[in-house]
């Protein structure tokens, strides 16, 4: 699908990847009323980021709860960088998955995991995640995006 006009958007757009190529992290967060456009800008960003390391695109958008976990998606995909964490985090990943089992892992830690496996797989190439209809996302991935998104520096993320 082509994307007609939404030059300005484009632009900020296109900025943000021509960014995140050059190693530096950029957050950008797309919100407005249903049907303007935020889906399309977000198949844009897909199509002209390629060359980097894509992140699933999660696209949450069942009111009932039953939206699968944000974050998930991202783990079983890239569980080979998995092993480069510290066993803490590492382990909180695995257990707040279903990937292994054990108590529920702290928030912070669960974030701080995210936050570093992004960084990991970013080393390899730049990435980008793009999360859709953001207001259905479970809490837990939701909290770990936001902390991702406080804390990216200079790791090539977007």
């Amino acid at each position: 699908m082509e994307l007609i006009d939404r030059l300005p958007e484009r632009s900020v757009l296109d900025g943000v990847l021509r960014d995140v190529r050059v190693g530096q992290s950029r957050v950008l967060v797309l919100h407005g009323e249903a049907g303007i456009g935020k889906s399309a800008l977000m198949e844009y960003v897909g199509r002209a980021g390629r060359g980097l390391s894509p992140v699933p695109r999660h696209r949450c958008g069942i009111r009932d709860g039953a939206c699968l976990r944000g974050t998930a998606s991202v783990v079983p995909t890239h569980a080979g960088h998995l092993d480069r964490l510290p066993p803490p985090q590492c382990d909180a990943l695995c257990i707040a998955f279903g990937m292994s089992a054990g108590p529920a892992p702290d928030r912070f830690l669960i974030g701080l995991a995210v936050l570093s496996l992004f960084s990991e797989m970013a080393e390899v190439q730049p990435l980008v995640c793009l999360v859709d209809d953001m207001q259905w996302i479970d809490e837990t991935s939701a909290h770990a995006l936001s902390f991702v998104g406080r804390r990216l520096g200079a790791e090539s993320v977007g």
